[in-house]
């Protein structure tokens, strides 16, 4: 949340998503462009260790498939999604977070990383800066997010708004649902169970459906 210290406002339900049990997070790193996977991993850090947590970034491990199979935890961060998905692709980690997560490791994930829980990266906001080797991620869960969402762009844009986008991607892909992720929001999902976490709605995109706008107190679980 802007004003506040970094990963500090979703902390708390971290916390209760984790449990109170003493856990390693394996942290995923590779979204970071313009500063070092290890200063992210301190960043990332400062914040689990309020929790309990500990965390150590995948970097340091030299057989990063392994890292993930006996990780406790899966937790990537945000950044530029095209770059988080190359890295994904290179290392052959897609279908291998994929299988850990859906045995029951669970994941976390934020901006970038909640674009690779989806089927693909199509609905990110990052500009394409390298190759991705396959537009397709964990699919952990069946539709996409648009992270950061924003209901108007900046004064003095003349580009398309995000919904304009939004269903842009719609045209093409008339079968998927699109949550727009608002900041200060979260969705938590166990089992086939997915709730909305935070004061804001969230507004769900469907081909051929005027957009509408669920509440906390909504069940999110048909979209899963």
């Amino acid at each position: 949340m802007p004003g506040e210290a970094y990963l500090d406002y979703p902390k708390h339900e971290i916390k209760n998503f984790l449990g109170e049990k003493p856990l390693t997070a394996l942290f995923i790193p590779y979204a970071a462009v313009t500063f070092s996977f290890d200063l992210y991993e301190q960043k990332v850090a400062e914040r689990f260790t309020e929790l309990g947590y500990q965390v150590k970034s995948i970097h340091h491990f030299t057989d990063p498939v392994k890292a993930v199979n006996e990780a406790e935890v899966i937790v990537v961060g945000g950044g530029n999604t095209w770059q988080l998905v190359r890295m994904l692709h290179d290392n052959k980690l897609m279908e291998v977070i994929r299988e850990k997560v859906l045995g029951g490791t669970p994941y976390v994930g934020w901006s970038a990383g909640s674009n690779a829980a989806c089927p693909t990266l199509r609905t990110t906001n990052d500009m394409p800066i390298i190759d991705p080797k396959g537009f397709d991620t964990t699919g952990l869960v069946p539709f996409q997010i648009n992270p950061h969402y924003l209901d108007a762009n900046p004064e003095g844009h003349g580009g398309e708004t995000r919904e304009q986008r939004i269903e842009e991607y719609l045209e093409i892909n008339p079968d998927i649902y699109v949550v727009g992720l608002r900041e200060g929001t979260m969705l938590r999902v166990v089992d086939q169970k997915m709730e909305l976490i935070g004061n804001r709605t969230a507004r769900i995109f469907r081909k051929g459906n005027t957009p509408v706008e669920l509440s906390s107190q909504d069940d999110f679980s048909f979209l899963l």
